[in-house]
């Protein structure tokens, strides 16, 4: 009877020991410049939700949500980060492992990921420069018009209520999850910033119109509208706004999903970076 009891007990407690993966994770960059790539990399990102999320370094939420972060004597991907490493084209900004349990996604720890250099110290969130932020709060009157970017033929509008922060503004930002539905999955939107410059328009000329040539105008768009009056459209002039070539700190966004095997090492690919994955039952 004893036997018996103690099977039972271990055939009810092999679920949780057998439901255990290690995950380790390598993210990197590439040491390229994104105007070499012919993409169209948007300017504005939503943002990402980290109302979850949290870091791997805080042991609390850690045992909170069943994981643990593993000693670097589990690593299994070593020799892969020495290659990236020693290779000029690559930077690897994150090496890390930790042990989890197989939840769904809706109860799946979701970390947030940080690493690489802080720009906080040169830059703000919106991405432009601290002292053009400052100069934004200074000089632009409340009712004026936002300044916008320049990106091909289109207008960006950026925030001139934005202020220096004294958080971080690191590299690499983002969240990333591992979890069973039915499949291995792992979720990652990670956002890598880089410095490099854009065009702003810094003074947008006006020109007063009088009460005659609002009526004068007004007489030439009802003469364009019929093919047979004799009026010439006048005064319409293209007006080219004044632009201005400024530092600024721009995001560039992988996010995918993708779905995984066990003890099998993944590659998940981006222009600017790159993620290798492994997840190995215990």
């Amino acid at each position: 009877m004893k036997k018996i009891i103690y099977a039972l007990i271990l055939l009810a407690s092999w679920p949780s020991f057998a439901r255990q993966f290690d995950v380790e994770v390598i993210i990197f960059k590439r040491n390229v410049e994104p105007s070499s790539y012919q993409e169209s990399w948007p300017d504005i990102l939503a943002p990402i939700n980290l109302e979850r999320a949290f870091s791997y370094r805080d042991k609390k939420m850690m045992s909170r949500n069943g994981a643990s972060l593993l000693p670097s004597g589990y690593y299994k991907l070593n020799a892969a980060y020495t290659k990236l490493q020693n290779h000029a084209g690559f930077k690897p900004l994150v090496h890390v492992a930790w042990r989890q349990g197989d939840s769904g996604s809706s109860r799946s720890p979701i970390f947030h990921i940080q690493a690489g250099q802080d720009f906080s110290d040169r830059f703000v969130a919106d991405g432009r420069t601290i002292d053009d932020a400052k100069a934004d709060l200074s000089l632009v009157p409340l009712d004026a018009p936002k300044p916008a970017l320049i990106e091909g033929s289109e207008t960006l509008e950026v925030d001139t209520a934005a202020t220096p922060s004294s958080g971080s503004l690191l590299e690499l930002d983002g969240t990333m999850q591992v979890y069973v539905q039915h499949y291995l999955y792992v979720n990652t939107i990670l956002d890598l910033k880089v410095p490099g410059q854009h065009e702003f328009i810094v003074n947008t000329p006006k020109e007063e119109v009088t009460t005659a040539e609002t009526a004068e105008l007004s007489t030439e768009a009802t003469a364009i509208e019929d093919p047979n009056a004799d009026v010439q459209l006048g005064h319409l002039e293209d007006v080219t706004p004044e632009t201005e070539i400024k530092e600024f700190l721009k995001s560039y966004r992988m996010e995918e999903r993708r779905k995984m095997r066990s003890g099998e090492t993944h590659y998940i690919d981006h222009p600017l970076m790159g993620m290798i994955i492994q997840v190995r039952k215990v």
